[in-house]
């Protein structure tokens, strides 16, 4: 195995983290990186390494003037040659050896690696936050909150490897020589050293919460633009270009106060940094020049005291800036972590069992759900759904019909009551596991902006080509779908779709849809106005094709159109989260009541609901 290999392998860059992320700084550090501490301090020994060699490369030079003033010209390299030969093979060799292996260690352990093992932890546990995290926020902001922490997270450990451990060894290695010189000069380090701190530690937690405060307006700006851009047809079609100009633009402003308040103290620090970085030379050389004139010190310690001097000077600033960096990025990472690692609100318990293919049996007992509120939702509602019934569900726009989809799927926990499949308790079986067991079909379709064949497979992602086409013909969209081509070329099941499936129709994103619902082949079938988008001909064609899907499975239908539901075994009718009718097609019309009503109602098939409730 290759050099570059064995230490790209020093830390495994998607490695699950354990447990959830700590909601403390350092607790939320140790969280990101454990598995790389192993890398992180070798990479740590080898920056070390490259500061103590700065200081070497000084003693080194204080000891060739020392031989250049103590021989003379005649007898200097026969006195010193092997003075002369180390000098060469450090510099030429060792010195080159040892900041090699720091790059490389900098490089290809923590370059590569770092960003993706935080950043795949983060994306984890954001994903497993209920649906209601992602409704109360920007997409587009969490997507940069995610980028934004991971980076600052690896830059943190960048810098500790690459700046801390090389600069507290050149620091300390210093000392050592200085001390090894006269103690006077190593006390008089330490007290600009303690100086340096007191600087250091005044400004930057100054430099920390600026920077969490730009960082939260930085993800707004992009969530703000994100929000515009995803919803660019509305904002087209209602002409209000200059009214998302002005949202953006009221966003930036923000940010650039923010970044303008950082810009004003980092400013002040780096000025303050560089006028108490400019007394160490004075100091170092000065005392060395009068030990020197007092005999306590030769020329040659003169000589490598100004250069360990200038060489710690010079550091000084690249040592600020990198920690007002590290300041910066901490800002960013705890303002990350605030939004990122609250506790999943919704979670399998930890006893979760994994639930089998079910038969299909579904009882909903005395369920409540109101979304935290006194009234809405679902209130008190039964219903037995036998193994392979099909039922219809209508009732007027909020009356409870997508909740009691919603609460199924365990989207949301069940405030009052249970719900059970098979007789499992939903709350006592593991969510993914849950899920599986469900295939739907929405009125607001979900489409990647990937290959066609890819969102039809997301149905069963070890489905066969033949088995993808197969589901794709039952659907009705097969055809469709070998005329497509996107913009890089791609045809066929191998064209994109877009973002959200912008470029199909809404036909053929529910067709795609069916396609991979009838692909995963679950037990339990939820059609949520499956076919709202469909013309007739195509309704007719894919009503066929739902036919063959439902055979022998579960099914919940919400349908408006009416039509689409009067073949079913049962249908019921939901009122302000009730259940205030149900029977079949038949029955319901010859009890005269709310159904009958609504059957009246119809114009060409399709429920005006809203009227009819009134």
């Amino acid at each position: 195995m290759s050099l570059h290999a064995r230490f790209g392998r020093m830390v495994d860059a998607f490695r699950p983290a354990e447990g959830p992320p700590p909601r403390t700084l350092l607790a939320f550090f140790r969280w990101c990186l454990s598995g790389a501490w192993p890398g992180l301090g070798f990479a740590g020994f080898a920056s070390a390494l490259g500061g103590a060699a700065d200081v070497v490369s000084a003693m080194l030079l204080g000891l060739v003037v020392d031989a250049v003033t103590g021989s003379a010209p005649g007898t200097f390299w026969s006195e010193n040659w092997g003075l002369v030969a180390f000098f060469a093979a450090f510099f030429l060799l060792i010195r080159p050896a040892i900041f090699g292996l720091s790059t490389a260690s900098s490089n290809v352990i923590i370059g590569p690696n770092i960003l993706p093992l935080v950043l795949s932890r983060l994306h984890r546990w954001t994903m497993g936050h209920s649906v209601t995290f992602f409704d109360n926020d920007f997409a587009g902001r969490l997507a940069q909150k995610q980028m934004q922490t991971a980076r600052a997270v690896t830059d943190v450990a960048s810098e500790m490897v690459n700046v801390v451990a090389f600069a507290l060894a050149s620091v300390i290695g210093s000392a050592a020589f200085l001390l090894a010189v006269d103690g006077w000069g190593a006390l008089a380090l330490l007290v600009w050293l303690a100086a340096y701190f007191a600087l250091i530690r005044f400004f930057l937690p100054r430099i920390r919460a600026k920077s969490g405060l730009r960082a939260s307006a930085r993800a707004n700006v992009t969530g703000q633009v994100v929000d515009t851009i995803t919803n660019i047809k509305t904002v087209k079609l209602f002409a209000h270009a200059d009214h998302e100009d002005q949202a953006a633009l009221g966003a930036m402003a923000g940010f650039r106060e923010r970044a303008l308040d950082f810009g004003v103290v980092s400013t002040w620090f780096r000025l303050s940094l560089m006028v108490v970085a400019g007394i160490l030379p004075v100091i170092l050389v000065g005392g060395s020049i009068l030990l020197w004139r007092e005999g306590a010190a030769t020329v040659g310690d003169v000589a490598a005291s100004g250069a360990i001097a200038m060489r710690l000077s010079q550091m000084t600033g690249w040592v600020s800036m990198a920690l007002m960096g590290m300041w910066g990025n901490i800002g960013e990472v705890e303002d990350g972590m605030k939004t990122l690692s609250p506790p999943h609100a919704l979670t399998d318990a930890p006893d979760a069992k994994v639930l089998d293919r079910v038969a299909g049996e579904i009882a909903f007992d005395g369920v409540g759900f109101a979304y935290g509120r006194d009234e809405g939702g679902i209130d008190d509602l039964t219903l037995r759904i036998a193994p392979g019934e099909k039922i219809g569900i209508i009732g007027a726009s909020g009356a409870g019909k997508s909740t009691l989809v919603a609460l199924l799927l365990r989207l949301y926990d069940v405030e009052r009551g249970a719900i059970r499949i098979d007789g499992h308790d939903l709350r006592e079986v593991t969510q993914e596991s849950l899920r599986r067991q469900i295939a739907m079909v929405t009125q607001e379709t979900a489409m990647f902006n990937r290959a066609a064949r890819d969102n039809i497979r997301y149905g069963r992602p070890d489905a066969t080509e033949a088995e993808i086409v197969a589901a794709a013909t039952a659907a009705e969209a097969h055809d469709f779908i070998l005329t497509l081509r996107d913009h890089a070329g791609r045809s066929g099941y191998d064209a994109h779709l877009g973002e959200r499936g912008v470029k199909l129709s809404g036909g053929q994103r529910q067709r795609i849809a069916l396609a991979r619902a009838i692909l995963k082949d679950a037990p339990i079938l939820v059609l949520d106005e499956a076919t709202s988008a469909l013309d007739s001909e195509v309704e007719a064609q894919v009503q066929a094709a739902l036919a063959r899907a439902m055979e022998g499975k579960t099914v919940l239908a919400i349908a408006h159109r009416l039509s689409t539901i009067a073949e079913l075994d049962r249908i019921i009718v939901i009122e302000d989260g009730r259940i205030i009718e149900e029977g079949s097609h038949d029955a319901l019309l010859a009890k005269g009541g709310r159904y009958a009503r609504y059957w009246a109602h119809q114009s060409g098939g399709v429920l005006g609901l809203d009227e009819a409730a009134e």
